[in-house]
């Protein structure tokens, strides 16, 4: 593999002419890609990725040029150095890759359509377009854009369309911008539109599979997103709209591209009368980020691919800003104590993890740097702790002026950290760079030593790690006045104990509020303090509680059978956060028992004990004005039940399917996926299974999608897991996009995970090949790591990952997974007796 040469140090371009014409019935682009920019030397490069040159002129006189596809580039030789229009001609495929521009496929009254999309974040402008393709090598761009355009179709792009001739739509000169930000669509579309306060056009489109009412929550969310952040960032949104797009097929999440934000369709449309509570969180939350970006990331943005962190840290922690402004009574900043924090402390304590900064060595690395719970989790805590120290209005007046100073430029974190230095007075960049350029977090120890109140800190690792002696800079959030507000030294007294807490009148915590990224180890003496006074603890202090608690435990420091006979003071508890932790632990009490063992049964007995009198409380039906906490409580301690086998939630559940069998999209979206999980593990038959996957087949309802999915995949079935897997290659069924999501839940299911297994190592070459090109392929490891917990299944991964080793892109991924499976393995080994004899001795 190559390694990257910055190929804007050659040649800067500021203007691109582009006209693009896109044949979907031939499957070909062609073009030509028109740069004016100043070359440095005579000798420059431009990116190419899988295209045929046709030529290449400089101020209309043909120039030499070779190819290299290696390297992705364009090899030039110029008259001259200076002021130069290079003009490319070129051809390429439309692929059906999910990256550069691509089909998007769906069915409308059983007739197959597509619609033509784009995703060129990392790397992929080169495969739509001849390009200086790095984030700093901005300009602005003229698009001109044809196609076998057919009546009633619509077109968009970052800029709004200006005139049509000759079949050819052309766009508005859009501002400076970096090339993975362009993007263009166009198809038989509908849209909602609306315009802000300032007069910004905000508009949703989706395929017209969707019923028009999809679309209303996604454009009420984007116009008062924007509106929050014109004033939030006291900067304007520098563009005439912002168009929300619905993909049918999308490799990520949702990508930023300015002026044109794509999606995956389960996370902008959404049935407005039945969908659950935390998936309306989740659509918002993702629109929220993509429309932070529009500022930070597209208004200013990354100099090089190695300050990612600073685009998508930022707009992880802006999406719960802003949908806490919007949405209040949601209590948002919940879902990102569930989310979020589990998912960068779970990653982070893998010995062998990347920091939040980590350098790019070439392309394959660029995309292998989006890891979620570190690029987005891990960093969007560290801006929480920043905004916890800095405050709202400092946070604002630093924002202000770094977006001023670096408006349609590039930027680095340093710039960042000098702008809310300069707002704060604090030295911001200190404190954050001990958490952004070293991998890991602390495990801070608080301890009564010699009767002195003793705090030290040393990194936390789950399995083997090896300790290089980091130290952080720790906000602690101490609940004494006593306690610093930053922890530098390795160990610090805080004073005689008794004396500090007869003067504070209350037991010691530290990280109080959950917002800095460390785990906090209590000694015997100020943990049982804590319990004596548990009815004083918030949900965020018991959610911390449990947390930590499950942490330490996975990394040897304590030990689960001390964790299992405190779950019953927290099962009670009225608050989603508190039962999310709280099943949480149970969840991790399964890997210590194998299926259909005495152990299992005692540990579903436990789970009985724990949902009683909730289920009780709740039941199966929701309530006029219930809170949305039971709202959100109900489907967690309903699924606790039906682990227990409780015979009333399993008649229940299958009563519930009866009366609705021949409408179940009408199912309560929160509590669907139980009903059908439960229909095919317990009344399962071919004809339910057959019945499921049609109406998989047929829906545009993402929730019913994957509650269908969830359905299918709970078959014990030997038969059915055959004929679930003999679709995974079946793209008219199962959606690539879609596949990583029924290999997991398939491989969670002991009667599945055989033949989900084998089919993997079987069909790997396949699959790198269908969707190997997604920065989110490394996934599959991850999910198949997340899942194994035997030696044999150990052994098994290692002796099908290692050969890939050296796969770019695949190789942190490997090493961290196996990692991660062996600490399992060895936790289970050395604790298993003695946590299945707690659990035992608690389910009576």
């Amino acid at each position: 593999m190559a390694e990257i040469t910055r190929l804007y140090q050659k040649f800067q371009p500021s203007h691109y002419n582009l006209f693009i014409d896109v044949e979907r019935d031939t499957k070909k682009i062609s073009g030509t890609s028109t740069i004016t920019g100043d070359a440095k030397t005579t000798d420059i490069q431009v990116n190419q990725k899988g295209m045929t040159i046709a030529s290449v002129k400089a101020d209309g006189q043909d120039v030499p040029f070779t190819t290299d596809d290696d390297a992705e580039v364009i090899n030039i030789t110029l008259p001259k150095t200076g002021e130069a229009t290079v003009a490319i001609e070129y051809s390429a495929p439309l692929t059906d890759s999910m990256m550069g521009i691509y089909p998007s496929y769906y069915e409308l009254n059983g007739e197959k359509k597509q619609i033509i999309g784009t995703q060129f974040e990392t790397t992929f402008a080169r495969q739509a377009f001849p390009s200086v393709d790095e984030p700093e090598a901005k300009a602005t761009f003229d698009l001109a854009l044809k196609f076998d355009e057919q009546p009633g179709e619509t077109v968009l792009a970052n800029m709004p369309e200006v005139r049509t001739e000759n079949g050819v739509h052309y766009f508005d000169t859009t501002v400076r911008m970096s090339t993975y930000l362009i993007a263009f669509a166009f198809g038989d579309l509908q849209s909602k539109q609306t315009t802000t306060k300032s007069g910004v056009k905000v508009g949703v489109f989706a395929t017209k599979a969707h019923k028009a009412n999809e679309l209303d929550f996604a454009l009420d969310i984007a116009k008062r997103s924007i509106e929050f952040y014109e004033d939030f960032y006291q900067t304007p949104y520098p563009l005439p709209h912002s168009w929300q797009l619905a993909l049918p097929d999308f490799s990520a999440g949702a990508m930023e591209n300015w002026g044109l934000v794509t999606y995956r369709e389960a996370y902008l449309v959404l049935d407005p009368d039945n969908t659950s509570l935390r998936m309306k969180q989740l659509v918002a939350t993702v629109i929220a980020h993509e429309l932070a970006h529009q500022w930070f990331g597209d208004l200013v943005t990354m100099k090089w691919w190695d300050d990612l962190w600073l685009n998508e840290s930022f707009a992880n922690m802006m999406e719960y800003v802003a949908v806490d402004a919007l949405e209040p009574d949601w209590h948002v900043w919940e879902l990102f104590q569930t989310s979020d924090v589990p998912g960068a402390l779970n990653r982070d304590a893998t010995d062998g993890v990347q920091p939040v900064h980590v350098q790019v060595n070439n392309p394959a690395e660029i995309d292998s740097l989006f890891d979620a719970d570190i690029v987005y989790a891990k960093g969007a805590r560290m801006l929480v702790m920043v905004r916890a120290l800095l405050g709202d209005d400092k946070l604002r007046a630093g924002l202000k002026a770094y977006f001023a100073a670096h408006h349609y430029s590039n930027a680095t974190g340093a710039d960042l950290w000098a702008a809310l230095g300069e707002a704060s007075g604090m030295d911001v960049g200190a404190i954050m760079n001990s958490w952004l350029e070293q991998p890991g977090y602390p495990v801070v120890n608080a301890a009564v030593v010699d009767g002195k109140l003793t705090l030290s800190q040393k990194q936390f690792f789950v399995g083997d790690g090896k300790d290089a002696g980091r130290e952080w800079q720790i906000p602690l959030n101490g609940n004494f006045k006593e306690t610093p507000t930053i922890m530098k030294e390795k160990q610090i007294v805080l004073g005689d104990y008794d004396a500090l807490r007869q003067s504070n009148g209350k037991p010691f915590r530290l990280n109080v509020g959950n917002n800095s990224h460390f785990v906090v180890e209590y000694d015997d003496t100020l943990m049982q303090d804590i319990l004596a006074h548990k009815d004083e603890l918030d949900s965020i202090d018991e959610l911390q509680l449990l947390q930590d608690m499950r942490m330490l435990a996975d990394g040897r420091q304590l030990s689960y059978a001390a964790i299992v006979p405190l779950l019953t003071q927290f099962a009670d508890s009225k608050s989603t956060i508190v039962n999310t932790a709280l099943y949480t632990v149970a969840g991790n009490l399964r890997k210590f028992t194998l299926p259909d063992t005495p152990e299992e049964t005692q540990l579903r007995q436990l789970y009985g004990k724990l949902s009683a009198k909730q289920v009780a409380r709740l039941g199966w039906k929701a309530k006029a004005g219930e809170s949305n906490d039971d709202q959100m409580t109900r489907p967690i301690v309903l699924g606790a039940s039906m682990f227990a086998k409780n015979a009333d939630s399993i008649a229940a559940a299958h009563d519930l399917y009866q009366a609705n069998a021949d409408k179940l999209e009408t199912l309560n979206a929160t509590l669907r996926p139980y009903i059908l999980i439960n229909e095919m593990r317990e009344f399962g038959s071919e004809e339910l299974f057959n019945k499921f996957l049609t109406a998989y087949q047929k829906t545009s309802d993402a929730s019913y999608k994957t509650s269908l999915l969830e359905g299918i995949t709970a078959t014990k079935d030997a038969a059915l897991v055959k004929k679930t897997i003999a679709q995974f290659e079946n793209a008219d069924v199962i959606k690539p996009q879609d596949l990583r999501g029924w290999y997991y839940e398939l491989l969670l299911n002991k009667d599945g995970q055989q033949a989900a297994w084998d089919w993997i190592r079987d069909e790997w070459s396949w699959l790198e090949k269908t969707v190997g090109g997604d920065m989110e392929f490394a996934t599959f490891i991850t999910r198949t790591a997340d899942v194994f917990k035997t030696p044999e299944r150990l052994a098994e991964f290692k002796a099908f990952f290692e050969p890939k080793l050296n796969t770019p892109g695949l190789t942190r991924e490997i090493q961290m997974d196996t990692k991660v499976i062996e600490s399992r393995v060895a936790l289970i080994e050395a604790e298993q007796a003695k946590v299945n004899a707690a659990v035992a001795e608690a389910a009576k």
